[in-house]
């Protein structure tokens, strides 16, 4: 019953992964397509890859790659979470991203630490 447990938090955690991946992705694409920002789609493209490269690892080590998309999602966590404290104070999509981030790691390194 544990290795089952444990097999289900694995895939939920690597599900949460590849949507968040999407999610990265498509907010560079949209910041590209409504501000014309090449940063915004840069950053987002890049953080998408570097999560999906941590999905696919998991795979093969599941420990190295939920803990790279941990890694990943709360990089991005501290980035937004500076960027809605110290610079914008708009919940959109700064304030968004970094709770959305958080859990994200969260829900990554749960079966690493199970």
């Amino acid at each position: 019953m544990e290795k089952a447990a444990a097999m289900t938090s694995l895939a939920v955690g690597e599900f949460v992964l590849a949507v968040y991946a999407m999610l990265l992705a498509f907010g560079g694409i949209i910041g590209y397509a409504k501000a014309g920002s090449r940063p915004s789609l840069i950053a987002g493209l890049a953080s998408a890859a570097l999560a999906t490269l941590a999905l696919m690892t998991s795979f093969q080590n599941a420990r190295l790659g939920m803990g790279l998309g941990a890694l990943v999602a709360l990089v991005l966590a501290l980035f937004f979470g500076y960027r809605f404290a110290a610079k914008t104070r708009k919940f959109m999509p700064s304030g968004l991203l970094a709770l959305l981030s958080l859990a994200v790691a969260l829900i990554c390194l749960y079966p690493i630490i199970r």
